[in-house]
């Protein structure tokens, strides 16, 4: 499948349009957003934007390769390779956590994805979403040979790990209802992080490891 993006002779403007986009993709679906508006909402019009990306699906394309770009490089950060298992972990998930509190719309542009389960939704799975996972549960199952990890389940452990990240930012609006307050505050989300990592420190470290 094509890539979204052409190439750029004005990166400012593509980068409004595309910032435009996320917001109009999230809110209304790749359906129900309109070129017109994204291109009102850039300060740019609609011949720049087919100019960059070509037709609307594409600039849905370019925003999905936008984002797992940045997602990839904050969980597999090249300076990590170095680390020991339990800190490549433990920054994988920081990684993971920054990413999503950075980028608000990730999970509902996701979940519509995943919904709908075309084409996209199963590239995003094979280039993106399953390495995170193998990653993950690869790092968990060095850290248990390694004794810095107790006896869990590499695979299990991955897949509760990204769950508990994700389902905090996807529910915000439904948890902000429950707990009567704003969940993506930066209080809020410094708060939900410690709590977070706290809780995994303790769910993988053997009996009397440190912080």
């Amino acid at each position: 499948m094509a890539s979204g993006r052409r190439r750029v002779e004005d990166p400012a403007t593509a980068r409004r349009i595309l910032a435009a986009a996320e917001q109009h993709f999230a809110a209304q679906g790749l359906a129900g957003a309109r070129t017109e508006e994204i291109a009102t909402a850039a300060h740019a019009n609609k011949a720049m934007l087919y100019y960059y990306f070509g037709n609307k699906r594409r600039l849905h394309r370019a925003v999905l390769e936008n984002l797992l770009r940045q997602l990839r490089a904050a969980v597999f950060g090249p300076a990590r390779k170095k680390l020991s298992p339990r800190d490549r972990f433990f920054a994988g998930v920081n990684g993971y956590f920054d990413f999503l509190a950075m980028h608000p719309n990730y999970p509902r542009l996701v979940q519509r994805q995943a919904m709908e389960a075309g084409p996209e939704f199963k590239w995003m799975v094979t280039e993106f979403f399953r390495p995170l996972h193998r990653e993950l549960a690869r790092t968990v199952a060095e850290g248990k040979a390694d004794g810095e990890f107790r006896d869990v389940d590499p695979d299990q452990t991955a897949l509760m790990t990204l769950q508990m990240t994700t389902s905090y930012f996807a529910g915000a609006a439904i948890l902000r209802s429950l707990m009567g307050r704003d969940l993506l505050a930066p209080k809020a989300i410094a708060a939900r992080k410690r709590a977070l990592l706290d809780f995994l420190h303790y769910a993988l470290m053997p009996q009397g490891a440190k912080a």
